[in-house]
């Protein structure tokens, strides 16, 4: 194989993302434009929660200043502790759970929330050290959570979710609602 042949392979294969978890969308999260967040469901049940790729935070050279995820007083997220086959301990949350907050440097505060019922596996706390992981590479190492749904609700999780083609519709329906003269 000649090096030409290599290169339109390598681009040509699909992400790990892209191969082993499908994508779900919950746009506008709780009524708030654009708040939208990303769900990637792998075939095990397991879900990643993510920003969506039309979030605020990821737009217009944003940059973050903090990440937070203590939710009250007596409640934070990093103190969640799961053990065994089970998952036992692991703090169960609704759709609309709130997960951290972010706060941007122009004092911007977003709460990402769970968008699905399950429990609570791990928060991601790379992106408390190094913030940038959040911008750089949201869909990977700057993901925000890991959820596990009940193995009986694995499959109905997904029906307030949108799928990538229905996200994508009501993502090019917001844009050509902004580029209308009012």
């Amino acid at each position: 194989m000649d090096g030409t042949e290599q290169r339109e392979t390598a681009q040509a294969a699909p992400s790990v993302i892209d191969r082993y978890y499908t994508r779900w969308y919950r746009a506008d999260m709780k009524g708030k434009p654009c708040e939208d967040h990303c769900v990637l469901q792998h075939s095990n049940r397991i879900c990643v929660i993510t920003l969506a790729e039309t979030h605020p935070i990821l737009q217009s050279g944003r940059t973050v200043k903090s990440i937070n995820y203590q939710i009250s007083n007596g409640c934070s997220r990093l103190n969640n502790k799961v053990s065994g086959k089970s998952k036992r301990g692991g703090q169960f949350l609704t759709d609309f759970a709130p997960l951290c907050r972010i706060t941007c440097t122009d004092e911007t505060e977003y709460t990402i929330y769970s968008c699905i019922r399950g429990r609570l596996l791990e928060v991601n706390e790379d992106i408390l050290k190094r913030p940038a992981l959040l911008l750089e590479k949201p869909s990977t190492e700057g993901y925000i959570a890991v959820i596990l749904p009940k193995f009986e609700e694995s499959k109905s999780i997904t029906e307030n979710l949108l799928s990538r083609e229905e996200f994508e519709e009501v993502v090019s329906k917001r844009a050509a609602a902004q580029t209308q003269p009012s």
